[in-house]
């Protein structure tokens, strides 16, 4: 691919509420699953990295948390992570559901992105789930909120208008050079994907509270030596005893459950057979401790 001098690049920081479908938003653009997906709150806990390139220029995205307040250091790393991106990105997707208000969150979102100075484009997502006089209500109601660049109405899930927000998002980015080599999709490394994947699983299975007190941390991932399989042991961390017996479920049926959707995952990731090992461990109240929280990778990796 040449460079030429129309050829435009540049960051975009991905935010809103949660379960909003930010992330099945970015895979959905870079055209790849990177961002785990689930329908509860705090699946994305940092800010991920990932890239989209053309002939036309070069999208780098940060899916960010979704904006919530805080109850712990966790809940701190999310929001500073939430702030990180939108300084560092040159324009800001901000996600939102057609809706008939302006919610209070929504309301304080848009006061932060006023004061941040930053051209903002607006997503309605999900306008597969509504009618066509909602999202139109929509567009007309938050258009009175923030001088947006565009307003593009999308629908994540089934790839409506995915080609449309690209165009608008090259062509609102400055001319510049190509950050990433065109093959590049995200930084994130394998075992840091794995890792994601397993907790994805568990968010999808387990009871809705306890996802929050779950972190997992990949022990080993090791190629065997004839290339045809990879041996991965992992530990899920919670927080509490009686949470660690519910993950392991009945006979180990629940942890199974787990082990079975990540390792499905992860050979359409790495494109080989998996071997996958879950252990789980209590770790009280790490998510206010901030040694753990850095062991686990949630803190500032520059």
């Amino acid at each position: 691919m040449q460079e030429n001098n129309s050829f435009r690049s540049g960051f975009v920081a991905m935010i809103g509420r949660p379960n909003v479908g930010k992330s099945t938003l970015m895979n959905m653009l870079i055209g790849q699953k990177i961002a785990i997906m689930s329908s509860k709150a705090q699946t994305t806990r940092r800010r991920i990295e990932t890239v989209y390139t053309c002939d036309e220029g070069q999208v780098v995205f940060l899916d960010t948390p979704g904006m919530n307040r805080s109850r712990n250091k966790l809940g701190d790393f999310m929001i500073n992570e939430v702030t990180a991106g939108i300084a560092d990105a040159d324009i800001v997707l901000w996600i939102v559901e057609p809706s008939d208000r302006v919610s209070q969150g929504e309301q304080e979102i848009a006061e932060r992105l006023k004061n941040s100075g930053k051209k903002v484009i607006l997503v309605i997502n999900k306008v597969d789930l509504f009618t066509d006089e909602e999202v139109f209500k929509a567009i007309d109601m938050y258009k009175n909120v923030l001088d947006f660049l565009e307003i593009v109405p999308v629908s994540a899930a089934k790839e409506k208008n995915r080609d449309e927000l690209l165009k608008v998002l090259i062509s609102s980015l400055p001319e510049g050079p190509m950050y990433y080599d065109e093959e590049t999709v995200t930084e994130e490394t394998e075992r840091e994907i794995c890792a994601e994947l397993i907790r994805e699983q568990a968010l999808q299975k387990l009871d809705k509270e306890i996802p929050h007190g779950i972190a997992v941390e990949i022990d080993t991932m090791k190629e065997r030596p004839d290339g045809r399989l990879i041996d991965i042991e992992a530990t899920i961390i919670c927080e509490r005893d009686s949470h660690k017996g519910i993950i392991i479920g009945k006979g180990g049926a629940m942890l199974k459950r787990i082990g079975t959707g990540a390792r499905i995952e992860m050979e359409k990731l790495l494109e080989i057979k998996v071997n996958l090992k879950l252990f789980v461990k209590v770790r009280r109240d790490w998510r206010d401790n901030q040694n753990m929280l850095k062991n686990f990778g949630y803190s500032d990796k520059k």
